[in-house]
C-alpha cells in the first residue's frame, strides 16, 4: 500500500518563545523546523501533506516550494489538524498515513522505515521509547502511587495507520456528546477502536519534540 505522510505543522508553538511559531524557526543546518521535517519524509514515502496554520499557508507555500507537498489549514486543536488533513484525502485509495509532529524535525530514516514495515502487518502503529524516569500519579498535589516505569513507555510520532481505519475512528469520535479530549492519533483509535491493537516500533531518544526554548538552545 502507498504510505502518505501528514506532518502537522498548525500550532503558534507560544511555549517556545520568539513570536512565530516554532516550524518557521532555522536550525544550524540552514533549515526552518519544517523544512528539517519534510526533508526526513522525501524519498521514504510516496506523498506528503503537510498541516499548517491558516495564517501561515502562503509562507509555508513559499517556503517548501514544491507543487507535490499538499498544504492543509490546521485546527485549532491537534485532533481537529488530523481530521482536517483525512478529509482533504478522502479522494485517495485507500492508503496508509503516517501522522507526525514537525517538531520533531530529527525523526530518522530508520523508524520512518520500521514503521512503513510494521504497516504491512498492523493497522495502527506507533513508536515510543522506555521511560527512564520514576512516575508520580499525582491527587491535589501530592504522590497517590508511584507505578512500575517498566511497564511505561513515552509516545513519539509518527503515529500511522490505515487510512479507512484512522478516519472511521474519528467518525464515531466525532460523535462523542462529551467531545473529543484525548491528547494524540492513537489516542482517538485506543478510545473509540479499543479492539484494534497498536503495535509499537522502538523510538529513538534523538526524535526529540522542540516545545520550550530550552529544547532550541
Amino acid at each position: 500500500m502507498r504510505n502518505i505522510a501528514v506532518i502537522l505543522a498548525g500550532g503558534t508553538g507560544v511555549r517556545a518563545g520568539e513570536g512565530k511559531p516554532k516550524q518557521f524557526r532555522l536550525l544550524p543546518n540552514g533549515k526552518t523546523v519544517l523544512q528539517t521535517c519534510v526533508d526526513a519524509f522525501e524519498g521514504q514515502v510516496d506523498a506528503i501533506c503537510v498541516v499548517i496554520h491558516p495564517d501561515y499557508l502562503e509562507e509555508a507555500r513559499a517556503m517548501l516550494e514544491n507543487d507535490r507537498i499538499m498544504l492543509v489549514p490546521g485546527g485549532k486543536e491537534r485532533w481537529e489538524s488530523s481530521w482536517n488533513a483525512l478529509r482533504a484525502l478522502e479522494d485517495v485509495e485507500d492508503v496508509n498515513v503516517l501522522i507526525h509532529d514537525a517538531a520533531r524535525p530529527f525523526v530518522s530514516a530508520r523508524i520512518i522505515g520500521d514503521v512503513c514495515r510494521a504497516l504491512e502487518s498492523h493497522e495502527a502503529v506507533t513508536v515510543a521509547v522506555p521511560a527512564t524516569d520514576t512516575l508520580y500519579r499525582v491527587e491535589n498535589n501530592c504522590i497517590a502511587e508511584i507505578p512500575q516505569r517498566a511497564s511505561f513507555m513515552r509516545a513519539q510520532t509518527p503515529q500511522a495507520f490505515r487510512l479507512s481505519l484512522i478516519r472511521k475512528a474519528y467518525e464515531i469520535a466525532l460523535q462523542d456528546p462529551k467531545g473529543i479530549c484525548v491528547t494524540d492519533d492513537c489516542g482517538i483509535v485506543k478510545h473509540y477502536m479499543p479492539n484494534v491493537p497498536i503495535y509499537i516500533v522502538d523510538g529513538e531518544e534523538t526524535n526529540k519534540k522542540l516545545t520550550y526554548k530550552e529544547d532550541f538552545d
